[in-house]
């Protein structure tokens, strides 16, 4: 009895193996198509940019360089060399560094203080979702908080001066100049810091403490040798990122004080609203521009020190 042969099959050979039907094949996406689809998803982020950072942005630093009758000029942009305008300059450097500093130092503590928590726990959950808060939290309403608890009539200073017979306000109206900005500024600085930091604490790695302790180091030599090393550069990172966020900052000072401009911010609230010398009617325009010429350096700067962060934290 013989058997017949099988048969052979419909889609391939015993040697090659079967093949799939063409039409169960899954068809290639054009790469030009699958491109424009990205494009066009972008689409609303990518108007938004062009409309509310882009052209503001571009019609700021190039009105600095034109009259009022749109002749070219560079009077406007040699007006920033002018004292009163320097000395404007200055002030803003000052305050944003030195709150910079101190939202930097007080929320890199909080941090290593947080550190030895559960980072699912309630404690570091709760100190990061009020961080999230008062990090934006800025303006009239935060102007108000600090008249209404340390002004000239705010409640705490009313109870120091019945209670105690001490007088906040002894030496002037601090509150509402630039030593109040230090203070005001400070609030939103440290959980700026905070949030900004914590994610590179949390990317140490415990085998390096490990590895140290088997070589014989201490703690000290940890720190001082591995952590701070490698953390330098996301806590330089944050410094620079606190000082673009205060040099930055107008609702709050512009509620906070009502006479003077002393930052740049209010000064050029002065020149829109103001009379501007002869010459030099877009002097708006010149500070913006040199307020815009810093924030690219100090935010260049933040982004390479963050790039190189980036690297021991994969």
């Amino acid at each position: 009895m013989s058997v017949a042969p099988a048969p052979a099959l419909i889609s391939g050979d015993a040697e090659a193996g079967p093949r799939r039907h063409p039409l169960s094949e899954p068809v290639p996406r054009h790469p030009a198509r699958r491109s424009l689809g990205t494009y066009l998803g972008l689409t609303p982020f990518a108007l938004y940019v062009i409309l509310f950072l882009v052209i503001p942005t571009v019609l700021a630093v190039t009105t600095g360089f034109f009259t009022e009758d749109g002749s070219v000029t560079l009077d406007n942009i040699a007006g920033i060399f002018a004292p009163n305008v320097l000395s404007t300059f200055g002030s803003s450097f000052l305050v944003s560094a030195v709150t910079a500093v101190i939202g930097a130092v007080i929320g890199a503590l909080v941090c290593y203080a947080l550190l030895g928590t559960r980072a699912e726990g309630t404690l570091r959950s709760t100190i990061d979702s009020i961080s999230s808060v008062l990090a934006q939290f800025g303006g009239v309403m935060l102007a108000f908080a600090f008249i209404a608890t340390i002004g000239t009539q705010g409640l705490v200073t009313r109870f120091l001066a019945d209670a105690f017979g001490i007088d906040l306000f002894a030496s002037g109206p601090w509150l509402y100049q630039v030593p109040g900005l230090v203070v005001v500024y400070v609030y939103f600085q440290v959980p700026l810091m905070i949030i900004t930091f914590m994610p590179a604490l949390e990317g140490l790695r415990t085998t390096w403490a490990e590895a140290n302790a088997t070589l014989g180091g201490t703690r000290v030599t940890y720190w001082t040798r591995i952590a701070i090393p490698v953390l330098a550069p996301s806590f330089i990172g944050s410094l620079l990122l606190l000082f673009a966020n205060a040099f930055s900052s107008y609702a709050t000072a512009a509620a906070l004080v009502s006479q003077g401009s002393p930052i740049v911010p209010l000064q050029i609230r002065g020149a829109l609203v103001s009379e501007t010398v002869l010459g030099r009617e877009n002097m708006a325009g010149a500070l913006a521009f040199g307020m815009i010429a810093v924030m690219i350096i100090v935010m260049w700067g933040y982004s390479v020190l963050q790039l190189r962060t980036s690297r021991w934290q994969k």
